[in-house]
C-alpha cells in the first residue's frame, strides 16, 4: 500500500477576479470532497493575490484518477480566464 499523498495548488487571480476564483474552488470542493480516495481537499488560504488548496489523496493512483476527472476538467474550463498565471502545484 503506498503512502497518502500530500500537495498543495496555489491560483493567482486575475486582478478583480478573486471572488470568481474563490466560488469556482468551492464548487469544486463539495465534488471531489466525495471522490474515492480524498483525504483532504480545502481552501486554507484565501487572500485577494492567491488561494491556495490543500490536498491530500489516499494513494498515487488515487490521485492520478482525480486528475483526470470531470471535476478537474471542469475547474480548469471555468479558471481558464481568471487566473493570472498557471496554477503552480507543489507536492509536500
Amino acid at each position: 500500500m503506498s503512502a497518502p499523498i500530500d500537495l498543495q495548488a496555489t491560483f493567482i487571480p486575475n486582478e478583480g477576479e478573486f471572488f470568481r476564483v474563490k466560488l469556482a474552488l468551492e464548487i469544486a470542493i463539495e465534488e471531489v470532497a466525495n471522490e474515492d480516495g480524498c483525504l483532504r481537499y480545502e481552501l486554507t488560504e484565501a487572500r485577494q493575490d492567491r488561494l491556495v488548496l490543500t490536498e491530500q489523496w489516499a494513494s498515487q493512483e488515487h490521485l492520478d484518477k482525480h486528475s483526470k476527472g470531470t471535476a478537474v476538467q471542469d475547474l480548469n474550463e471555468s479558471l481558464s480566464a481568471l487566473l493570472a498565471e498557471p496554477v503552480k502545484l507543489d507536492m509536500l
